[in-house]
């Protein structure tokens, strides 16, 4: 891993001292301003932080001629602010929006982890028998990079599996919304169906569901969507709603933050990571990719069985029973379509009605595992293990927007 050496502050070593760091954020955005989050929490931590955050965008950037902080932490995504930031020979650390940032700079990185997003939603699409695949991104500009190293990602995750994609890229901005839905119509209709298609973030996932809905294209049975950010607002809104990759964005603050603290404290020689990336916290599945693609008629049947009847007392031998088949033969039949077992599918339907509960509910692990056709918790705790390597408890912190958990909290099983 590539390591940076400390800019040497010009202001009293910081034991002497309550440092002030300036957040250059846009707060108007919700992606900078739970990044702006993680930090606060960080400066809580801390005890001893002090923070100078301005709301009006034109005032972001303190005056550095007579500002006398410690350090700043800073979203590079525009050019006029990183000169003068540099200028002010404090620990600096880049975060979240990063198009003007140089590694040449020498200036620790902090940012999302563009390739396990993609991944994440590759994943996804396969695990629905999906093999027909497209990417949407943003018009191509400077600030917009991260939209084409997630195509990028997305394409090269699906190669790695055998799969090709098809991608389209916006040639026009939002405000030409006529002839941006007409060619992103053009493009959905001439997919192969079914098709899974990730967006780049949420807004463009929206752009797509729109698109599907002038063109009469059926979400997700035609096209199964997926977007980035989870905004709540619009993934909720969205017709139908959206399934969306939610970034760790509290603890991207919350971890530059602590970088920062390390190049104040630490004195000349203390060295820091020059790029850290953050891998996203997880997928909420949402109606939009609630699809399985299946070409024998028996197989769907017995997904939609499972769809409807897992989280009760539904066994393998009842489903064969139902459908009158040997068990051997309903079993080899799902896995050569679906590429998993019954088993598997019917634990994938229970974890997501476990995790919907966590989300949206408050009630205690004890009430969701018989709900979520779970026989106890600590099995419960186990396949949650088994699958996102965190448990229960920490599933719901961070499905809260707390990103950053303590030890503590990966060694219990009860609900906060």
């Amino acid at each position: 891993m590539d390591m940076v050496k400390a800019r040497a502050p010009h202001a009293a070593p910081a034991s002497s001292l309550r440092p002030l760091i300036a957040i250059v954020m846009d707060t108007a955005v919700s992606f900078d301003r739970e990044i702006v989050a993680g930090a606060a929490q960080y400066a809580r931590e801390a005890g001893d932080w002090r923070l100078y955050v301005e709301e009006e965008p034109r005032l972001r950037l303190p005056n550095l001629q007579s500002w006398h902080g410690q350090g700043i932490l800073a979203s590079f995504n525009d050019p006029a602010i990183v000169e003068p930031i540099i200028a002010a020979g404090v620990p600096v650390v880049a975060v979240g929006g990063i198009a003007a940032h140089d590694p040449a700079s020498g200036i620790p990185l902090v940012a999302t982890d563009d390739a396990a997003i993609a991944a994440l939603a590759a994943e996804h699409f396969i695990d629905r028998g999906l093999r027909n695949f497209g990417y949407y991104g943003r018009l191509p500009s400077s600030t917009a990079r991260w939209s084409e190293r997630r195509g990028d990602a997305f394409i090269q995750r699906l190669a790695a599996a055998g799969f090709g994609c098809q991608r389209h890229t916006a040639s026009q901005g939002p405000n030409d919304w006529a002839g941006l839905q007409g060619t992103l119509g053009d493009w959905l209709a001439a997919l192969p169906k079914p098709a899974g298609v990730m967006a780049c973030d949420d807004s463009c996932a929206r752009h797509v569901l729109e698109a599907c809905q002038a063109r009469g294209i059926r979400v997700p049975h035609d096209v199964s969507v997926v977007g980035v950010d989870d905004d709540e607002l619009v993934c909720e809104l969205a017709v139908p709603p959206l399934t969306s990759i939610r970034q760790a964005t509290r603890r991207i603050g919350h971890e530059a933050a602590r970088l920062l603290d390390r190049l104040i404290r630490g004195g000349p020689d203390v060295v820091v990571p020059l790029e850290t990336r953050i891998p996203p916290v997880g997928i909420v599945a949402r109606t939009s990719s609630e699809t399985l693609a299946v070409a024998d008629p028996e197989v769907a049947r017995v997904i939609e069985t499972i769809r409807t009847r897992a989280c009760g007392n539904l066994d393998i031998e009842e489903l064969a029973a139902v459908y009158g088949l040997p068990r051997w033969k309903l079993e080899k039949r799902f896995r050569e379509c679906v590429g998993h077992s019954i088993h598997d599918d019917i634990a994938r339907v229970r974890l997501a009605e476990a995790e919907r509960l966590l989300r949206g509910t408050g009630l205690p692990l004890k009430a969701i595992a018989p709900r979520a056709g779970f026989r106890s918790v600590p099995y419960m705790i186990t396949v949650f293990r088994r699958r996102h390597g965190i448990t229960p408890a920490r599933f719901r912190k961070l499905e809260r927007g707390r990103d950053i958990v303590t030890a503590d909290d990966e060694q219990t099983g009860s609900s906060p």
